[in-house]
């Protein structure tokens, strides 16, 4: 592990062009599988997840050339092979689980592995897949490490199939199933997350016939096979908000590049709640700040200003942390809501250390009573890749030399992101841990 060295209250000023989304980059790469075609990607991130696939992809045989300085993959499955029995994927990263509907529908097997979390975000069910997989026709195998999964046939089978909530890589695999399942199947409570939609905008671009991106309910008419083609990632989301936050914590002047603005009327909202007016214009996106943050009253009294997250187009859950610390930060009181994971909110205690004022109401709320005075510290993140980017936010905004230790979950979605901070005018450097 790696911690995080902050000399913190420098105002960030300057340009930022973010990376790929994660999100978007990590089922795209398994879905190259569903081909034996030639692929090639732009704007792929070096981060960790991305270079285990990649290792992955190399062990079953497949041809792999990456240039991480220009960020163009090109991927080659044409000679591609796996044996359930031996093979094994990639653990302690979530993404992995969507290899799965690739192998099943080239070699009519696959397997899960017992260790398949990503971060620590309380309890993450893999039901919920496996119950997709059996749907398009696997039969499961429980094995002592994992489990084994094989397709009737060699044959995957079109169904109709309704979420019991919107998962968006429970979405993904089922559209990586039903790409070259036979017939036509269709999908309710379908998550609609812009890396979702960027995925299946891949996907059609590979031939495979999707309606309905953008919306809950997916419908995919499977063809017999998939072509190659050239696909350009667009800017994440997530780091747009991120350099943002960072720019109004730090009463600086941040620009972003955002080709994706129609995205953002909820985003910029919550940022309005805590006096940051969001400004896109000709392509870029910049924090605007009226002096100190300050949380706008909510017109109800007696109530709480709130940020509710929840699937797409809630509120990310992924940016609630980021908004967290600008609640640390501007003075008032904000309860933050993530109704999706029972475990991700219980850092109360690190934001304590800085002189922050947080309290847990329960494993999904808390409540910040933001504007106290904050001081440096030395703070522990949990394994969770954007309250390390938080703890960084709130880091930076304090005068003084602040440690983030256990921050390595950075690197697993952002690549060069303290390069990109320090671009900005902020002093943060890497250290190993002892």
């Amino acid at each position: 592990m790696s911690n995080l060295i902050v000399h913190g209250g420098t105002p960030l000023k300057g340009r930022i062009i973010p990376s790929a989304n994660k999100n978007a980059v990590l089922p795209v790469l398994c879905a190259t599988l569903l081909t034996r075609e030639p692929v090639r990607l732009r704007g792929v991130p070096e981060i960790t997840d991305v270079r285990k696939i990649l290792e992955v992809f190399r062990s079953l045989g497949s041809l792999v050339s990456m240039d991480y300085e220009t960020g163009v993959l090109d991927v080659h499955h044409k000679d591609t092979h796996f044996d359930a029995a031996k093979d094994r994927l990639p653990e302690e990263m979530r993404s992995s689980i969507m290899l799965v509907p690739g192998l099943m529908a080239r070699f009519g097997a696959a397997r899960i592995e017992d260790d398949v979390t990503g971060c620590t975000l309380g309890v993450r069910e893999i039901d919920p897949h496996v119950e997709v997989f059996q749907r398009f026709g696997a039969q499961v195998e429980r094995q002592p490490d994992g489990l084994v999964l094989h397709v009737a046939e060699g044959k995957l089978r079109a169904n109709n199939h309704w979420t019991d909530y919107a998962s968006v890589t429970t979405t993904e695999n089922f559209v990586l199933c039903a790409a070259l399942a036979e017939g036509r199947s269709t999908l309710m409570n379908a998550a609609s997350e812009p890396h979702v939609q960027e995925f299946c905008q891949f996907l059609q671009l590979l031939g495979a016939k999707i309606e309905g991106l953008g919306t809950s309910r997916l419908a995919i008419t499977g063809v017999d096979r998939l072509g190659g083609g050239e696909f350009t990632f667009a800017e994440d989301f997530h780091e747009i908000v991120t350099f943002l936050a960072l720019g109004a914590i730090t009463g600086g002047e941040v620009e972003v590049r955002n080709s994706t603005p129609e995205q953002f009327p909820l985003l910029d909202r919550t940022f309005a709640k805590f006096g940051v007016e969001i400004v896109h214009e000709n392509g870029w996106s910049r924090a605007v700040t009226q002096g100190p943050l300050k949380v706008k009253e909510p017109f109800t009294r007696n109530i709480l200003q709130k940020v509710e997250a929840a699937p797409w187009p809630y509120v990310p859950v992924d940016l609630l942390p980021i908004f967290v610390a600008l609640g640390i930060k501007a003075e008032g009181s904000v309860m933050f809501w993530n109704k999706i994971y029972d475990g991700a909110m219980g850092w109360t205690s690190e934001l304590s250390k800085f002189g922050g004022h947080a309290f847990l109401s329960d494993p999904h709320r808390m409540v910040t009573f933001g504007g106290k005075p904050l001081h440096a510290a030395e703070v522990e993140s949990p394994y969770i890749i954007r309250v390390a980017i938080a703890l960084l936010m709130v880091a930076a905004s304090i005068p003084g030399k602040s440690v983030i230790r256990n921050a390595t979950p950075i690197r697993r979605a952002h690549p060069q992101f303290v390069e990109n901070i320090c671009s900005l005018g902020a002093r943060i450097e890497w250290v190993d841990s002892e």
